[in-house]
């Protein structure tokens, strides 16, 4: 028999937002729970109860980014990631859903006035990175395989059927 998993104490849907250069939008953060220094995310959140997973994604994206956009934008899930951690706030199994979408950064200005309570606390900036950038930098990055599952879906290589199991970066 199979190992029995926790039920994930948090949901969370996020969204990589990619521009028409191929760079994709990660926002700076300071670590939460005791740790120190910085790391950079993509945008998203929890899920709410009674939300689905892209609905969350599109909600947290307007709050988060200012970015509005219509579930059917986001097509199907391309990534997910999973595991233990310990945030302070929150410890527990994770689970993290990645969708996709498109955008020209010259036509859309990120605008995080949404960011409420600790998100505002721990936000420290954002900008827009090249898949190269994302696997030469030595700052640390959530997701883990960022860099290559960027490349891939600028390149058009999209997952079909189940997304990409991501490895657990805590």
């Amino acid at each position: 028999m199979g190992e029995k998993r926790e039920a994930p104490r948090r949901e969370s849907a996020r969204v990589l937002v990619i521009d028409e250069r191929g760079r994709v939008l990660l926002f700076r953060f300071r670590k939460f729970g005791g740790g120190t220094g910085y790391g950079w995310c993509v945008p998203g959140g929890g899920v709410e109860a009674g939300e689905t997973l892209a609905a969350a994604a599109v909600r947290e994206l307007w709050e988060e980014a200012g970015l509005r956009l219509d579930e059917r934008t986001l097509g199907g899930a391309v990534a997910e990631t999973s595991g233990y951690a310990d945030l302070g706030w929150a410890a527990g199994e994770f689970r993290d859903v990645y969708f996709r979408c498109r955008v020209e950064s010259s036509a859309y200005e990120v605008d995080v006035r949404g960011l409420v309570g600790e998100e505002r606390d721990h936000h420290a900036g954002h900008r827009w990175w090249s898949a190269e950038e994302l696997g030469a930098t030595a700052e640390t990055v959530y997701p883990l395989g960022l860099a290559g599952l960027v490349a891939d879906l600028v390149a058009g290589r999209v997952p079909e059927g189940a997304p990409v199991v991501l490895p657990w970066h805590h």
